[in-house]
């Protein structure tokens, strides 16, 4: 049986999500991001279990299709993001997510608007920013290898970017440190 995970948006996510399951005697197959396989039927009492279990760290079970679908959406971002697909698309974000999702994108986007209050292009940047932010604070990276990474057309492009979402430049920031930063569930 599938279930599906609101919230969940990085590895440590999966790693709490895999352990307060296995807590409660249940046997993930599979724990992916927004979505865990178990192996079985899970009962409505024991929906409601694990739906309290996972309350405590801000995750929220999600029944309907669409919820799913902007979950998906949101996961696909991330991942793309956080380097975690194979390879960054060559085509636009409106095709890849259409094929990867298997739904029209001015569906997609549509209902992505009305559930979230912002687009898909805000959301993806907003997360791009916040990359960027992370990397910044890590400082591991120059800034042109950030933007490198983060497929922006120059450090310029990723400079005015930043400023017009955060107002206020990469150095600038750098020089103010974690303190800027917003956790991934709450963009």
């Amino acid at each position: 049986m599938k279930l599906h995970i609101k919230n969940m948006v990085c590895s440590r996510c999966k790693m709490i999500v895999r352990a307060e399951l296995e807590k409660l005697g249940l046997r993930p197959l599979s724990v992916e991001l927004g979505e865990v396989e178990v192996s079985g039927e899970i009962s409505a009492e024991r929906k409601t279990e694990v739906e309290r279990a996972l309350e405590k760290y801000g995750f929220a079970l999600i029944d309907d299709k669409k919820s799913r679908l902007i979950e998906k959406v949101k996961n696909k971002i991330i991942e793309l993001i956080r380097g975690q697909e194979k390879e960054f698309p060559k085509t636009n974000m409106s095709d890849y997510l259409s094929r990867e999702l298997h739904h029209d994108y001015t569906y997609i986007s549509n209902l992505f608007t009305q559930t979230e209050g912002t687009t898909i292009e805000k959301y993806f940047i907003a997360q791009k920013i916040e990359r960027v932010k992370e990397l910044l604070v890590y400082d591991e990276l120059s800034l042109s290898e950030i933007a490198f990474q983060l497929h922006y057309s120059s450090v310029a492009h990723l400079s005015r970017q930043f400023k017009k979402v955060t107002g206020l430049t990469p150095s600038h920031f750098k020089k103010l440190g974690e303190q800027k930063r917003k956790p991934l569930e709450e963009l």
